[in-house]
């Protein structure tokens, strides 16, 4: 069962990060990857949320927590690509781009995700 709820959150998870991207690069353009940043920086806050909210407030069980934190935002969130397209900003000479994208994302997923966890211990 645990597995069927990991696929299932995966897809729904890989489906929300392709919209998400996609939304950005129509809009900002794919100059910089700015999906990617908002995709990581909210998947952090929904993690932190999800897995503060179901321990701290409502004991959810297991299978959301499979279904939520490992599936939708192990399939949404996006880390390897983050990595490659930080790389990639460097080595074109975009040194701080690279560098503001790189830090940025790491410094604010980390805030999102503090803030997901006050907030779902909160409510």
């Amino acid at each position: 069962m645990g597995v069927l709820l990991v696929a299932l959150g995966g897809a729904i998870g890989s489906v929300a990060r392709y919209l998400v991207g996609g939304w950005f690069a129509v809009r900002f353009g794919s100059a910089l990857p700015y999906g990617t940043f908002v995709i990581n920086v909210t998947a952090s806050f929904i993690i932190g949320f999800f897995l503060a909210f179901a321990q701290e407030r409502v004991g959810v069980g297991p299978y959301w927590r499979l279904f939520i934190a490992v599936g939708f935002v192990g399939g949404y969130s996006t880390f390897s690509t983050f990595e490659y397209e930080g790389i990639r900003l460097l080595q074109s000479g975009e040194m701080l781009f690279g560098a503001l994208y790189l830090i940025g994302s790491v410094v604010t997923g980390a805030t999102a995700a503090v803030a997901g966890i006050a907030l779902g211990s909160w409510i």
